[in-house]
């Protein structure tokens, strides 16, 4: 069964959430903070994705995401809410996050976003997949991972298909609107700016000079291009 971490104090919220996901067919989890989540989280290696809740006593949900990216990092994270602000946004989802959620949310939205990733950082049966190269980068499509001259580059499963869709279409000029179908799903709810905000993340893993991006050019007021 897809068994889900749910990160939220306020328990109301909480109950919501969990009543919905689980007629959904998943499997859950509970904490009410940050240091609780990453005790479950230790205990518990079957959880595959977390939904944190920005908002938390103690440990904030910026801090636990970046704990848990750094602990797993193909996990899949979806922040909850109730800011607004873009600044929160984007330093979520540079903080590691996949995916965000502005409380209040409908349970079609939130069920719609939570099965979107599970299908990505599930990924696809790669047994007949040959590996995905281009200048000194490697894709294992059997591991889903990415190294670069050798060396294991840590990046999210939303990531790792960012760098497929780049490095299987190499030179072509990408719209912005295409990644976040081909990655996000054409029924995504949210905004194009999480496609420049995980492009940005991924520019500082892989990139020598991200002020003079070598591999994913821009192509201003279009998209972005894989250069091997």
């Amino acid at each position: 069964m897809k068994s889900i971490l749910i990160v939220e104090d306020e328990s109301s919220i909480r109950s919501f959430v969990v009543i919905n996901l689980k007629r959904a067919g998943y499997n859950i989890y509970e904490a009410e903070s940050g240091e609780e989540a990453l005790d479950i989280l230790a205990a518990n290696p079957d959880i595959k994705l977390a939904l944190l809740d920005l908002m938390l006593p103690g440990m904030d949900g910026f801090e636990l995401c970046r704990q848990i990216r750094a602990l797993k990092s193909g996990m899949g994270i979806i922040m909850l809410t109730a800011r607004t602000q873009e600044v929160d946004k984007v330093t979520g989802l540079m903080m590691g996050a996949d995916d965000y959620v502005t409380k209040p949310f409908s349970p079609t939205e939130l069920i719609a976003r939570v099965d979107a990733l599970f299908r990505r950082i599930g990924g696809e049966d790669s047994e007949e997949r040959t590996d995905i190269r281009g200048g000194p980068f490697v894709l294992n499509s059997r591991n889903r991972t990415l190294t670069k001259n050798g060396e294991l580059v840590k990046v999210t499963q939303v990531e790792y298909t960012i760098m497929m869709m780049f490095m299987e279409n190499p030179s072509k000029a990408l719209s912005r609107e295409e990644i976040l179908a081909n990655v996000w799903g054409r029924d995504y709810y949210g905004d194009l700016k999480i496609v420049d905000v995980n492009i940005r993340r991924l520019r500082l893993k892989i990139e020598e000079d991200t002020a003079k991006p070598k591999y994913i050019t821009t192509v201003w007021g279009y998209g972005y291009k894989w250069e091997n």
